[in-house]
């Protein structure tokens, strides 16, 4: 599957930070991570920590699907309210959602403190009301978060404008958040695992997946055999295709990114991610160099050929948008792409086994907005998943709540 268009950022900044084999020869490990990106990376360190026999293997260059054109907004809100999942699921089953992704992000900085260097920041994120009508709403959401003791405050217009320079009606400005290179951070990982011993290939196609009942065979194009206990299913998007069921849906997103700009124009943009209430949304942030990254303009296209011609004129939407929003700034945007990404009905990944391959294949779909830190969840939840354990949201994070 092409996960991508134009020239993604963070593959052009970084390069090839590391290279690795295609897999040549049979080999036994206790789990296999099908996936080299963000998610399949974060899997991987989190098993081989806890002293599972390690090997990842990814069909392309690591890192260069979803993971190199994803915008790395890390937040603990979800593009589904939290007044929503406590309608459809019960107000302790939403609450657990939106703190599993809190404490994502800490465990993200913990991560990140070990490994470095991967542009890592402690941001806030601003939600803001970009039509009228959606004040209303925005304000009962922040008053549930509030309620449930989640760190943010209400702003009103007055407010909004004066620190932001924001036309809108009311925003919520959450303290929790933060900012990555999730390619960066991928080959950190995956580097990492290697020198404990795990083992990363790429340019390798798994072509079949066969359980039985000690244990999973996989094959690849070329015939070889990989043995293990567990296989674990990180392709992002291209994992859909081992389920007959359709759990999600397929969408593309566009982006560009500035060269860097100065820190007086930006603002408040240094520490503060934007999103709004509009679906789709707009959003933006900066990087640690002063670039300015914005994204949206979300649709249905998942045709590579149409999405690639789409780029240059979503591209010019974007920035006419941000020109808008900020007529003072003067951009000259360096890069610009467009992206795969994957949307459940309602926002909410998918951790776990699915009836159709039995216990031993676990899935690993993190989609939405918010796949970082639902892969930082969903690392320690299929860890425990393993061992025998039952992570708090494995439940709600399972196959099981799409009947």
């Amino acid at each position: 599957m092409d996960l991508k268009s134009g020239y993604p950022f963070w593959a052009v900044k970084n390069g090839l930070m590391s290279a690795f084999p295609a897999v040549k020869a049979d080999l036994k490990c206790d789990v296999v991570v099908i996936g080299g990106g963000i998610t399949g990376a974060l899997i991987a360190d989190e098993l081989i920590t806890s002293g599972f026999a390690t090997v990842v293997v990814e069909q392309r260059d690591i890192g260069w699907g979803s993971t190199s054109a994803s915008t790395a907004l890390l937040q603990y809100e979800i593009d589904t309210h939290l007044l929503d999942l406590v309608k459809w699921y019960g107000e302790e089953n939403g609450v657990m959602a939106y703190q599993g992704c809190s404490d994502a992000i800490n465990a993200l900085a913990e991560l990140v403190s070990e490994v470095g260097d991967v542009d890592f920041a402690r941001q806030q994120s601003l939600y803001f009301a970009s039509q009228p009508e959606d004040e209303n709403t925005l304000h009962n959401e922040f008053k549930l978060r509030h309620k449930h003791g989640f760190k943010a405050d209400w702003l009103a217009a007055n407010a909004v404008r004066e620190r932001y320079g924001l036309l809108s009606s009311g925003a919520i400005l959450t303290h929790h958040a933060a900012r990555i290179d999730p390619y960066r951070m991928t080959y950190r990982l995956l580097e990492r695992l290697v020198t404990r011993g795990g083992q990363v290939f790429d340019r390798t196609t798994i072509e079949a997946i066969t359980t039985h009942e000690n244990g999973v065979t996989l094959r690849t194009e070329e015939g070889v055999k990989i043995s293990c206990q567990y296989v674990v299913l990180a392709a992002g998007y291209a994992s859909q295709k081992w389920l007959q069921q359709k759990v999600a849906k397929n969408l593309s997103t566009y982006a560009f990114i500035t060269d860097p700009m100065d820190a007086d124009t930006l603002g408040a943009l240094t520490t503060t991610m934007m999103w709004e209430s509009a679906r789709p949304y707009l959003y933006f942030r900066c990087t640690g160099e002063g670039r300015l990254l914005v994204g949206g303009e979300d649709d249905d296209i998942d045709i590579p050929t149409k999405r690639d011609a789409r780029v240059e004129k979503k591209c010019q939407k974007l920035i006419n948008r941000i020109a808008d929003i900020f007529p003072n700034f003067e951009l000259k945007p360096t890069f610009s792409w467009a992206g795969t990404f994957a949307e459940t009905a309602d926002g909410l990944p998918f951790f776990g086994p699915h009836e159709q391959h039995g216990p031993r294949v676990l899935f690993a779909m993190a989609y939405g907005g918010n796949g970082i830190t639902y892969s930082m969840i969903g690392a320690k939840l299929l860890r425990e998943q393993i061992q025998g354990r039952q992570h708090k949201l494995a439940q709600l994070f399972s196959f099981e709540r799409l009947s």
